[in-house]
């Protein structure tokens, strides 16, 4: 007995302590059960996709849909297609919703809360789709799964909101680390791309998720990194004009692809029934021509980057890429985006490199190299995330000299996409057509850091609405600031311990009231045997509402104003019928400790 409540009470400091912004040492060791748990999610994910592909393609290359027959490359993607529509269609239509978007928007909704339901149908659907050789990538259900790792750990251990956000940012990292062996580029997606924010308490928890995925996935498939990259380097810095030409036609490749895809997502009133199934037709009609364009494709890649592919070829390739990635994802296939952009974009910096190499041979730098930052450039520029793709660019390369050329192309073409071209961030855009306000205000991200836990009043009383006077001086014994009004246990007001001490001054300054005996003689009535009504008395109230103790800063705003309360009464519920109230939270301590923070 003595045990459990030890336990209980070191379960509740735990819990106390992440409601804060000062709990590092917790949260890196959360941080890294998520990236170990992630890991091991994410290989499995990933065993799911090869093992098939490796027993159903010729060559046993997971990767080599070239090989199938032309009858092959028009039925698996639609066969596959038709499966992903009738499951998709069986369920409701929150569980459609997968990927990096629907990460954003839970977290911008619903303080990360993922389901495992949520996770299943990504984990299913996603080894689908990349079976069936749709034009895909993986790192979009990897995030999701990742995503889904952290949250659920949060939420198993009843961790407060803001906690459960940095789980998710935790789970984030570690699936992009573990799907191109690059932490320190997973760490930054995480805040750039998903949180779309930079917060020192959250960065040493996200690093530590994001290379413990990455040892574990070492440990597996090795240092090898995702693509087939050798020594290259700026030769010449006549190459400049040609790198920020290249940047130019990534911008405008790049506004093409969201803006594509915005609208194909605009036929979201037809069922998704006919949706998928037109995008798996599709996909499959034009990988009978170009099979090039199943699946992840980076066997494609890594051939782009050694400079074994035609500069037309490369080209076509590309934009039918662009294309049916852009109709796929639009139309509702629950597949990834990460690895059709790079795919892209190597496409087109390989052609620039070959084009240079044609007119300038002797001082053009290598196609490989081009094909890299056209890499690092599409995805920058379609994610509006220009430091998480040159530190991609710069641990796929494991090259330093590609620092310079990578800023310059990266930087030029986000900004020429979205200055020029208003395009936004291609998961911004899909949230959007989606009806849904990814909201980056910087006063709720900070009150979105802190959970109630942390501020809130913790000396209370609780009372019921008539008590005797003996009663009344045994809970001001402790000094409450506090006393919760109930009436079968149900909360009325909130009563300052300060009204009643007056109350039971004022009244022990009045006479006592006299009574005759039947002896003539006279006795004073005991104030201990007479009762007081909390709810009578004279005292400022504050009418109450409920808040479970999970809950951000910003969710207590968001209560306050939705209900009127002058006060929230703080309560953690251990079973149905077992609530226990912790604490009471005003307006005015909310705008105090932001004030506070931002001296």
């Amino acid at each position: 007995m003595i045990r459990e409540k030890l336990h209980e009470a070191y379960i509740q400091l735990f819990r106390r302590r992440l409601a804060s912004m000062d709990a590092l040492p917790q949260l890196t060791v959360l941080g890294l059960f998520s990236g170990a748990i992630t890991a091991s999610i994410i290989l499995l994910f990933r065993y799911m996709i090869e093992a098939p592909l490796t027993m159903l393609l010729p060559d046993g290359d997971p990767e080599g849909f070239e090989s199938l027959s032309t009858a092959m490359h028009f039925i698996l993607p639609v066969s596959g297609g038709l499966v992903a529509a009738i499951l998709l269609y069986l369920m409701g239509v929150n569980d459609r919703k997968v990927g990096v978007a629907y990460v954003m928007e839970r977290l911008a909704n619903h303080q990360g809360y993922i389901t495992l339901k949520s996770a299943a149908v990504q984990f299913v659907t996603g080894i689908l789709s990349l079976v069936s050789g749709q034009s895909a990538g993986r790192e979009g259900p990897a995030v999701h799964l990742g995503s889904a790792c952290g949250s659920l750990l949060g939420q198993f251990m009843r961790l407060p909101n803001n906690s459960i956000r940095t789980l998710v940012a935790c789970g984030t990292a570690a699936a992009i680390s573990a799907s191109f062996n690059t932490p320190i580029a997973g760490v930054i997606f995480a805040m750039e791309v998903v949180m779309m924010e930079f917060t020192i308490a959250s960065f040493s928890p996200v690093i530590i998720a994001s290379v413990t995925a990455a040892i574990i996935t070492q440990t597996v498939y090795g240092n090898t990194p995702a693509f087939v990259v050798p020594q290259l380097s700026l030769d010449s810095l006549s190459d400049i004009p040609l790198i920020l030409l290249l940047a130019c036609v990534i911008a405008v490749a790049s506004a093409f692809f969201v803006n594509t895809l915005q609208f194909f997502m605009r036929f979201k009133q037809h069922s998704i029934l006919l949706r998928v199934s037109v995008a798996g037709l599709l996909t499959g009609m034009a990988a009978v021509i170009f099979p090039e364009i199943m699946g992840i494709g980076y066997d494609t890649v890594n051939q782009t980057i050694l400079g074994e592919i035609a500069i037309g070829s490369l080209l076509i390739i590309a934009f039918v890429k662009l294309l049916i990635t852009s109709m796929a994802v639009g139309l509702g296939m629950p597949s990834g985006l990460i690895g059709p952009l790079l795919f892209i974009g190597a496409g087109i910096g390989g052609a620039f490199g070959l084009v240079g190499q044609y007119f300038w041979p002797d001082t053009t730098t290598s196609p490989g190299f081009f094909a890299m930052l056209g890499m690092g450039a599409m995805m920058g520029c379609a994610l509006q995330a220009p430091l998480a793709a040159l530190l991609a660019l710069l641990e796929l390369t494991l090259n330093p000299h590609i620092l310079l050329p990578g800023i310059l192309v990266i930087v030029v073409s986000s900004l020429i996409a979205s200055e020029i071209m208003n395009q936004k961030s291609v998961f911004l855009t899909i949230l959007r057509e989606q009806g849904l306000n990814y909201q980056t205000d910087p006063v709720i991200q900070a009150l979105r850091r802190v959970s109630v836990g942390a501020i809130m009043e913790r000396s209370i009383k609780r009372a019921n609405k008539l008590i005797t006077y003996t009663e009344a001086q045994d809970l001001l014994k402790s000094e409450p600031r506090w006393i919760i009004v109930e009436s079968d246990r149900t909360p009325l007001s909130a009563l300052p311990a300060a009204d009643l001490v007056r109350f039971l001054g004022d009244t022990q300054n009045q006479p006592e009231p006299k009574t005759e005996t039947a002896d003539n003689t006279t006795e004073i009535d005991k104030k201990p045997d007479k009762s007081i009504d909390l709810m009578a008395i004279p005292a400022q109230r504050k009418d109450l509402q409920s808040l479970y103790f999970q809950a951000t800063l910003q969710e207590a705003l968001d209560r306050f104003d939705d209900s009127g309360a002058e006060l929230l009464y703080v309560e953690r519920v251990s079973a149905p019928t077992i609530k226990t109230i912790l604490g009471v939270l005003s307006r005015q301590d909310i705008e105090n400790y932001y004030q506070y923070k931002r001296r």
